[in-house]
């Protein structure tokens, strides 16, 4: 147990210092090249794990495997983490860590909406609470970065979506999150690759330009991927995208789902205390409240999914679902007879 929260304290620490590494290196680096660059960066990581997986499991991938990989690749790699790389060069890497940071309050509404799972109690209070909380950071009758705000929520929309999607491919095609990640960075870079030979075309670039999108025109590859930035790109890919994502999957594998998604509940208050040290970035109050409103939100979900796995673990135990329910109200009572 206690190298389950090691791992989580690691993983925690890299994904709250995501932000800040892409914004030190967003000066560099042409936002959708980095992209491409920690995200085949993160794959070669994962993938030994991935294999291992794989082959303990005896599955070979097959053409179908394949299909789903482009399709996360697609929604995840191309248009959730460009448009999350396109956000912190124009905001505050803490307002995006902690926006991003939403991302499971849509992932529910997107399993409600497509896989028609119910909601919880615990659910639909924490999604209140967070859009709450995210209405105080963007505070709409005082926008000041309007477009960064869109660019962030609208890349934890569309990552909610690709978690749902993703869940979705590897229950029906019996792969495991590693292997799924490990293959949807790698089907995801190599879109983003083609993309950006398409985009050196004279015609397109052209066309590009034209129409204000200068920084998408002729997206270089491996422009200033020299020694001189190697430690911030080593930083990038292996310690943020790749080693933050193994060492979730292996605090998953040493305990539970909820426990070890404490790493992404931790983060919205974390990462923008690593802002301000790192950056000098100024936090607004209304951000430093509207960040207590999604902790809080979290911390909800957290409370409700260890109820939820304790009852199913009751009831695969051959407890039935009126006695696992009645335990949960006795527990509630004793606990409320102690406040």
């Amino acid at each position: 147990m206690k190298k389950a929260y090691l791992y989580i304290a690691i993983s925690t620490l890299m994904f709250s210092s995501m932000e800040i590494a892409l914004k030190m290196a967003g000066s560099a680096f042409n936002p959708i090249q980095l992209n491409l660059i920690r995200f085949f960066i993160g794959a070669v990581i994962l993938l030994p794990f991935a294999l291992t997986a794989l082959k303990q499991a005896g599955r070979k991938l097959v053409g179908a495997d394949w299909r789903l990989f482009a399709l996360t690749g697609f929604v995840c790699v191309i248009v959730s983490m460009s448009l999350y790389q396109l956000a912190i060069t124009v905001d505050q890497a803490s307002t995006v860590a902690v926006l991003f940071s939403c991302n499971p309050v849509f992932a529910l509404l997107f399993s409600y909406l497509i896989l028609h799972e119910r909601l919880g109690r615990a659910n639909l209070i924490s999604v209140v609470i967070s859009v709450i909380g995210l209405l105080i950071i963007v505070n709409p009758t005082h926008l000041t970065n309007g477009l960064g705000l869109v660019l962030a929520i609208g890349s934890a929309i569309t990552f909610g979506l690709y978690s749902i999607v993703s869940r979705y491919g590897s229950v029906k095609r019996g792969l495991n999150g590693l292997t799924m990640t490990c293959f949807t960075f790698f089907a995801g870079a190599f879109e983003l690759l083609i993309i950006a030979w398409l985009t050196k075309i004279p015609v397109i670039a052209g066309g590009l330009k034209a129409v204000g999108l200068r920084q998408f025109a002729a997206i270089p590859i491996l422009v200033n991927v020299n020694m001189t930035y190697f430690w911030l790109l080593f930083f990038i890919g292996v310690c943020v995208t790749g080693g933050g994502f193994a060492f979730y999957f292996l605090a998953m594998e040493q305990t539970d789902v909820s426990t070890a998604s404490l790493v992404f509940f931790i983060k919205p208050g974390l990462a923008p205390i690593l802002a301000a040290l790192i950056l000098q970035e100024k936090i607004l109050p209304t951000t430093i409240v509207g960040i207590v409103v999604i902790l809080i939100g979290s911390v909800v979900t957290f409370v409700g999914n260890r109820f939820r796995e304790r009852d199913s673990a009751m009831l695969d135990d051959g407890t039935t679902e009126d006695q696992a329910e009645k335990s949960g109200s006795q527990t509630t009572a004793v606990s409320n007879s102690k406040d």
